[in-house]
């Protein structure tokens, strides 16, 4: 097995066309990237919300362990009942696979900002969606970028579903790899899948650590004091009256 694996990767036919390793690895980021930009339109903004106001946690918890719970070839399947073939049916199963962590990272992390910080931010005058982001969205940064991460590793191995419904990908080598039974080739496609996830959370870790803010930049901004006035100096007895 080990032999034929390498055999399937040294055909120079599966490095080259449409159907070549690379242009199956540009349309699994596509269906990714599409599948976790919608989903963090939709899930970032109501986290941080939620997590500003402290109102509706409870249902933010319940809706990210709900939608956790769904299988996803089950979701595509019934997509495709309602919607049809295309497009549409893998992304909005995967925009469900990507919502419950961002959420959960979104509202952890303005939930959970520095009280303290919070409370002398309302004290010097600041209004409510400056706190929310001058304040608690930079101290958010790492569990944000955390459910970002985690969301795009589930679906990057998520993906492979797109070539159930007839779309391409890295799933198109399992998919059509079982057809024929070549195990070799759905070998191929699982263990390009496993590397690209490694390679992606390597790049979002590396992204995260650079956007990141240190402490020195999460510092409130505090009232201009003027210098304190340098006290005169006492006069020494020969110079007293």
């Amino acid at each position: 097995m080990l032999g034929r694996l390498v055999d399937w990767f040294g055909d120079p036919t599966r490095w080259s066309g449409s159907a070549g390793i690379p242009a199956r690895v540009l349309e699994h980021l596509g269906y990714t990237l599409l599948a976790v930009a919608i989903a963090a339109v939709i899930a970032l903004p109501i986290g941080a919300l939620v997590g500003h106001t402290r109102r509706g946690g409870l249902a933010v918890v319940g809706v990210a362990n709900g939608l956790r719970a769904l299988p996803e070839l089950g979701v595509l399947v019934l997509f495709v009942l309602l919607l049809g073939l295309g497009l549409l049916p893998p992304t909005l199963a995967l925009v469900l696979l990507a919502i419950p962590p961002m959420l959960a990272g979104a509202y952890s992390g303005v939930a959970g900002a520095d009280p303290g910080a919070v409370d002398a931010a309302r004290g010097i005058g600041m209004r409510e969606h400056q706190i929310l982001f001058g304040v608690e969205i930079p101290a958010a940064v790492p569990l944000v970028l955390g459910g970002v991460r985690f969301a795009t590793l589930q679906v990057i191995a998520t993906a492979t579903i797109a070539a159930y419904v007839g779309l391409g990908g890295l799933g198109r080598y399992i998919i059509d790899g079982f057809a024929v039974r070549d195990f070799p080739q759905m070998l191929g496609g699982a263990l390009i899948v496993a590397v690209l996830s490694v390679v992606v959370e390597l790049v979002l870790q590396t992204l995260g650590r650079l956007v990141t803010p240190g402490p020195d930049r999460l510092r409130l901004p505090s009232a201009r004091r003027e210098p304190a006035p340098t006290p005169a100096p006492i006069p020494s007895r020969e110079a007293r009256p």
